[in-house]
């Protein structure tokens, strides 16, 4: 779909208005068919991950791998550990007890190995330190005792092998410990080095940039004189990051169309994520802008509330200011977010999150259903998502749900999507997961009092 062949608008403000409450009255004959050219809701997150195309992996020191995808399967370069090790402080000791202590021996981790024991020997090792040949056991500190002869007694049956860590106990040279598409945690980084990793080939971050767009906001201060505070510039930057992409920067954009022009053209970004301004309102320049910019909308409007004047499109052109890239199978796109902060939200994980995803190369989450807790409304043809708490084997939806709300978003658990018609007590809904975890403690209302992150 082109510029010239979008979507016109299908009435936001009256879709706005049903998002929180029952809807009494049917739909407007005029409206109900617009609303039906807009993308199903499922249809739009399929093509934000479809849009992303294949990227080129690249290999970048151990260091710099968290918050990555591996681009090929992780391989162990060495047996773990790469030879037998004592896993207690102690005595290494050869054949059955007692045995004979060496006065002057002790072996240490990161030293030369001792010299090889004979049957009835002992010598002092440290965790970690590397077994003596011919050794068969180790005997803990705390578990012997010796005597004025200067011979090792155990105070427990020794059992061939015990406390030593033989050589590719956790994996052998060429073993598989990860697959391609793994997310890169701080453990999965430890353990590259212990395998023998100095680099790692990983799928590249996409770069994002946010616009925030509007003439009202405020970044600090109380509201007054009709402005009202930018909560969305403090929110989607580290939201963004959550989902794995490199945030080159937040910048705010009055309602001024040729500066939204030059932000888009001549941003370095993978994925512009705009916020507010994809309406048809007196202000709303971003279709505008495309169609100058000879950008490609993939989705134009989604049959979702809230947030149902979302878009996605292809930037067909390098930065501006810059020599035409090649042809890429990755080219730049813009996410449109609905300037409302709820909505926006609902923008975030019906565009930005699959495409994202699959710019990362980071597998998507498998979908899961959890029966809901009361009846939830819901809109007449299109999908509503609501935030949710998880309450025993179920969920329970939020009261904060209006367009412009954050408080039900800030403790819930996920999302809930609620099919056109609405859901009623016990049956099943598809629960969006947030891009962290939260836990909420129940006050005496059983509502979500409190968030901590895990």
């Amino acid at each position: 779909m082109t510029m010239k062949e979008r979507l016109p608008d299908d009435g936001v403000d009256e879709a706005l208005a049903l998002v929180g409450r029952p809807r009494t009255d049917s739909p407007r004959s005029d409206a109900a068919p617009e609303a039906h050219r807009a993308t199903p809701w499922p249809e739009a997150r399929a093509v934000a991950a479809r849009a992303a195309g294949v990227r080129e992996p690249v290999r970048v020191p151990l260091g710099q791998g968290l918050g990555h995808v591996l681009a090929e399967p992780l391989r162990a370069l060495t047996d773990l550990p790469s030879f037998d090790t004592s896993a207690m402080d102690g005595w290494a000791v050869a054949g059955p007890g007692p045995w004979r202590i060496d006065p002057e021996g002790a072996v240490l981790a990161g030293h030369a190995p001792a010299a090889e024991l004979a049957d009835g020997d002992a010598v002092r090792i440290a965790t970690g330190a590397r077994v003596p040949t011919g050794a068969t056991a180790v005997v803990r500190r705390e578990h012997s005792r010796s005597d004025t002869a200067g011979q090792l007694h155990a105070l427990r049956e020794v059992v061939h092998g015990q406390d030593i860590r033989p050589r590719g106990q956790e994996c052998g040279t060429g073993d598989l410990l990860l697959p391609a598409g793994s997310p890169i945690t701080p453990a999965v980084l430890g353990l590259a080095a212990a395998a023998g990793y100095d680099e790692l080939t990983v799928r590249p971050r996409p770069r994002v940039e946010v616009l925030v767009l509007g003439d009202e906001l405020l970044t600090g201060g109380l509201p007054h004189e009709g402005l009202i505070r930018d909560a969305l510039g403090p929110m989607l930057g580290p939201w963004l990051t959550a989902l794995g992409a490199e945030v080159l920067g937040t910048r705010r954009i009055g309602d001024d169309a040729e500066a939204l022009y030059a932000a888009v053209t001549g941003s370095a970004a993978d994925v512009v994520i705009t916020t507010g301004g994809t309406a048809a309102g007196p202000v709303d320049h971003v279709h505008a802008v495309l169609d100058k910019a000879g950008a490609t909308l993939l989705v134009d409007g989604v049959k979702v509330r809230p947030g149902h004047p979302m878009l996605l499109a292809r930037l067909d052109t390098a930065p501006s200011g810059t020599e035409a890239a090649p042809a890429t199978p990755h080219p730049r796109h813009l996410v449109g977010l609905p300037g409302n902060p709820l909505a926006a939200v609902s923008g975030l994980l019906t565009l930005a999150e699959p495409l994202l995803r699959a710019l990362a190369g980071s597998p998507a989450p498998g979908p899961y259903r959890l029966p809901v807790r009361a009846e939830v409304p819901g809109h007449p043809y299109d999908t509503r998502l609501i935030p949710v708490v998880r309450r025993g084997e179920g969920v329970e939806p939020l009261h904060y749900n209006g367009p412009a709300m954050l408080r039900g978003i800030a403790v819930a658990h996920g999302m809930g999507v609620i099919p056109p018609g609405g859901a009623g007590p016990g049956q099943p809904l598809e629960v969006l997961d947030l891009p962290w975890q939260v836990v909420s403690a129940e006050g005496p209302g059983g509502g979500a009092q409190g968030v901590c992150f895990t």
